[in-house]
């Protein structure tokens, strides 16, 4: 469907659901959940394992056909464990699995279909060892991990940098570069002149996130509850 046609105060009680769900659902599974932590369609986010912790206002973002995964293992080495610092955003379809320690920075953006994995999860010539070879990744604050792009064990993401879409990671990348391909090389520096604006930023700056309220509202003011009723049964071709 092309719009959304919920009028504003549907909308809000779905916000007041997702809300509901992530506390007494989601977040006794989670060793810790900061505030303002926002999960759109938190039934969507599934959690295996312990030692699953996020910070302050993190953004998850899921779909019924891409849901967003975390899962942590034990073993007898030891046990997993994922770590996803303030503001990050994880999107659609995103997928974490940890043996030993992922580490994900403060306004990391994590891009659909995304999957980082820190073991190789079989022995190369035992393949009926389980787990295998770990190593923690980490994933440094304000990265930005392009749609696709595979996180291999071992690997660092140094501050600022972007992976490109499509992209595997398979050796440490430097700070305030774009590395793409398979392996990931580096194609691009940074311009250190120019200013990184971060999802912390965006989220403190409250007269943009009350101008983005007041459009919300304004694009919704003529929407009612039997257009978005007959939109969901009998879409037309200007819904």
């Amino acid at each position: 469907m092309r719009h959304d046609h919920r009028p504003l105060w549907v909308k809000n009680v779905f916000g007041y659901v997702e809300s509901a769900w992530v506390t007494y659902y989601l977040q006794p599974q989670l060793q810790s959940l900061g505030k303002h932590s926002m999960i759109m369609k938190p039934w969507y986010l599934k959690i295996h394992g312990d030692n699953i912790s996020f910070g302050e206002a993190v953004h998850v973002i899921t779909g019924r056909d891409r849901t967003v995964r975390l899962t942590t293992w034990k073993h007898e080495q030891g046990s997993g464990r994922i770590d996803i610092g303030s503001y990050a955003l994880l999107c659609p379809g995103v997928r974490i699995d940890s043996a030993s320690h992922v580490q994900i920075g403060a306004n990391s953006m994590l891009a659909a279909g995304v999957y980082v994995t820190d073991a190789d999860w079989h022995g190369l010539y035992n393949r009926a060892a389980p787990v295998g070879n770990t190593q923690k990744i980490v994933i440094e604050s304000n990265t930005w991990i392009g749609d696709g792009s595979i996180i291999c064990k071992g690997v660092s993401i140094g501050q600022n940098s972007i992976i490109g879409a499509g992209s595997v990671v398979t050796k440490s990348v430097p700070a305030n570069v774009i590395a793409a391909g398979n392996p990931a090389r580096v194609v691009k520096k940074l311009d250190p002149m120019q200013e990184i604006r971060t999802r912390e930023a965006l989220l403190a700056d409250t007269d943009a996130m009350q101008r983005l309220q007041n459009l919300e509202k304004e694009i919704r003011q003529t929407n009612s509850l039997w257009q978005w009723i007959r939109s969901s049964i009998a879409p037309r071709s200007d819904d």
